[in-house]
Parts: structure tokens; C-alpha cells; sequence
């Protein structure tokens, strides 16, 4: 039986990528690869971020809002199994530096060609299989970078090199894109998806590593003014001791 600290069984994911699926139109929701990689891209940040300001993010990949008369049982179970997973992989990443991420079956041919009547995508044709395989779940990635730029804005350059090793199964359009593309392919070539499998979790590994001071660091407060002694007059200018005046709350 599931419990809320265990992850997602396979039929769990199965649910959940049905459930976004049901996602009132117009709003395009994640699918569960693309959720997956989209977890991870919150957890990474520099900063800690609460359920209340990841969650909405998933229902539309552009930003739209779920309405208001969507069903709250649909809306109850969906952040339930959001929860559990997100609290899963930071398990998984605290106490084993290790996790399994949700990408798609390269044997599943529906997962890796046009669907019928559509035309493709020439710049998709001109990725490896390997990439392929590996976009949804880079593009969720992605969509926690954009929806919290903070990680990207980071000044430093093992955080941007991190991305880069991420960021090249995305489709390359521009000059530089296919230049960093062709780079990372002749100077860390992936054998497998097993083998790029296992470089996408080491990066995210290493990019939690390269924030975690960051996320973790608290700020000290700092006092306005002079303490006030509870026997010193109030600073509200009654006359009376602190203690007696608003020192007494």
C-alpha cells in the first residue's frame, strides 16, 4: 500500500500522466517525463522553493492558469502524487546522490516518430535517438529554469557547463546551439541511453552540489537600532519603562 513517503509505482506514473492529460483545455500540461525533469530543475535551484509556487507551473507549459471550476478532486489527487514524487527524487538525491528518472522508451515508436498526418520536425530529424528520447525530460527541465531563472543567472561557470551537458538533448537551432551540440557529442560522446541516463542524473547531482550552499544559507537578521533593556523608557515616547508599556505584550 502507498503511503505519502514512498515514490510512485509504475501504475501510479500511469495515472498521473492520465491525469494531466485530462488538463482543461486550453492549458497544455506536463507530462509525467516532462514533470519528472521539471522536479528536479526546482530542486536544484538556489533557493528553496515552496509546492504552492512550483505547482501551478505544471498545468501549462506556457504559463496559463488552471480556472477556477476545475474539479478539486482531479486538481487533490494530482498535487498528491506531484508531492510524493517531488519528495521521493530529494530523497533519492540527499541520501543516495542517485536517482531514476522517467524518460521515455526508445523501442515505443510513438514516442520517437510524428504522429500521423504530421510532418517532421526537421530540426527533432536532425537529433540522435538518444536525444530524442531524453527531450521531455530536459524540456521539463528547462521549463523549471525559465519559470525560476535563478539557476541560470547564476556567475558561474560549472553551473553553466552543467546546463550545457543537459541542455544539448534540447533541439539545436542556432549557430552557437549546434556549435555547443557538436562540441559536447565529440568531446564526451554518449555510447547508450544507459550512458547518457547516467550522465543527466550525475549533472543534476553535481548542479544540487553547486547550489546547496546557496539553498541551504540562512541570513542573519539585523537590528534597526539599539536593543531596547526592558527597565529603559519605551521608545514610543510614553514616559512609561518598555516593560510596563509595550514591552508588556
Amino acid at each position: 500500500m502507498s503511503t505519502p513517503n514512498t515514490d510512485l509505482t509504475d501504475a501510479e506514473f500511469a495515472e498521473l500522466d492520465e491525469l494531466l492529460a485530462t488538463t482543461p483545455a486550453p492549458l497544455q500540461a506536463l507530462d509525467a517525463s516532462m514533470l519528472d525533469g521539471y522536479l528536479c530543475g526546482v530542486l536544484v535551484q538556489p533557493r528553496q522553493i515552496e509546492i504552492d509556487e512550483w505547482l501551478p507551473n505544471i498545468f501549462d507549459y506556457d504559463g496559463g492558469q488552471l480556472p477556477d471550476a476545475a474539479d478539486p478532486v482531479w486538481h487533490a489527487r494530482i498535487q498528491a502524487l506531484v508531492e510524493r514524487r517531488y519528495k521521493a527524487l530529494n530523497r533519492a538525491m540527499v541520501e543516495n546522490g542517485w536517482f531514476d528518472p522517467v524518460v521515455l522508451d526508445m523501442d515505443d515508436p510513438s514516442n520517437t516518430e510524428p504522429a500521423a498526418g504530421e510532418e517532421e520536425d526537421p530540426v527533432y530529424a536532425a537529433m540522435t535517438p538518444i536525444s530524442r528520447a531524453l527531450l521531455p525530460w530536459v524540456a521539463g527541465f528547462q521549463h523549471a529554469c525559465l519559470c525560476f531563472p535563478e539557476l541560470s543567472e547564476m556567475p558561474d561557470d560549472a553551473v553553466m557547463a552543467a546546463l550545457a551537458r543537459l541542455y544539448r538533448h534540447l533541439p539545436a537551432e542556432t549557430p552557437e546551439e549546434k556549435e555547443i551540440v557538436a562540441t559536447l557529442d565529440r568531446e564526451h560522446p554518449l555510447k547508450d541511453l544507459d550512458d547518457a541516463i547516467e550522465e543527466l542524473v550525475v549533472t543534476v547531482a553535481d548542479l544540487r552540489d553547486l547550489t546547496e550552499e546557496h539553498r541551504y544559507k540562512v541570513e542573519t537578521l539585523r537590528r534597526e537600532g539599539p536593543k531596547v533593556g526592558r527597565n529603559d523608557p519605551c521608545p514610543c515616547g510614553s514616559g512609561r519603562k518598555y516593560k510596563q508599556c509595550h514591552g508588556s505584550n
